[in-house]
């Protein structure tokens, strides 16, 4: 019998272009899952460098790390500025749920 050898995914080698990077935090986001949002930016930066994201975005890196790692819970001035470092913008769209309401 054979064995089957595996490896540790890392989603930070798939996300090679900006359309592959955006699909990503949007689904991220999507999930609705703070914790899932900071990894998913913790696993952009790493595919950017997490050197040079922390440097666009005025942190520290070692900070950077520690904030978008799976037990972090950055503030909300550390993602946009984590996301604007990265080069992407947030949008927001209305549910049905809000079309609904008004």
């Amino acid at each position: 019998m054979t064995k089957t050898t595996t490896s540790v995914w890392d989603p930070a080698t798939h996300l090679t272009t900006a359309d592959d990077v955006a699909a990503y935090l949007e689904a991220a986001l999507q999930d609705g899952d703070p914790q899932v949002v900071a990894a998913a930016l913790g696993d952009i930066a790493k595919a950017k460098g997490m050197t040079h994201v922390a440097r666009e975005a005025g942190l520290g890196r070692e900070s950077l790390y520690k904030s978008l790692s799976s037990a972090g819970n950055p503030e909300l001035a550390t993602i946009l500025k984590v996301i604007s470092a990265l080069g992407l913008q947030l949008h927001v769209s209305a549910t049905d749920k809000a079309k609904m309401a008004v």
